[in-house]
């Protein structure tokens, strides 16, 4: 079992490590999501945000540290206004409703 951990932890780092390297750097942030397990969210230098998902909690910390990338406590502050949005996200997260594309 403990095998098998190592290797999410590792291939979370390794695509940690890669959505950094295409962003020029990143931080991240994560967080419980029940049963489910933890959701670690990224922010790259040039503002292009993601997500991964991990099994536990346990593991999506493992990852982080291992990725050596800033952790943040909350996803808030200056660390939220990192994250650049365009249309494409506005569409996806309702932008609709909200006043983004489409909104006649």
């Amino acid at each position: 079992m403990a095998d098998t951990q190592e290797r999410r932890v590792a291939r979370l780092a390794k695509q940690i490590n890669g959505f950094a390297e295409k962003h020029g750097g990143a931080e991240g942030q994560v967080a419980y999501i029940g049963e489910r397990g933890a959701r670690i969210v990224l922010v790259g230098e040039d503002g292009g945000w993601g997500d991964l998902v991990a099994p536990t909690y346990a593991i999506a910390q493992q990852a982080v540290e291992k990725a050596g990338i800033t952790v943040h406590e909350d996803f808030d502050g200056e660390f939220a206004a990192k994250v650049t949005t365009g249309p494409y996200e506005w569409t996806r997260m309702a932008g609709i409703q909200v006043g983004g594309p489409g909104k006649q």
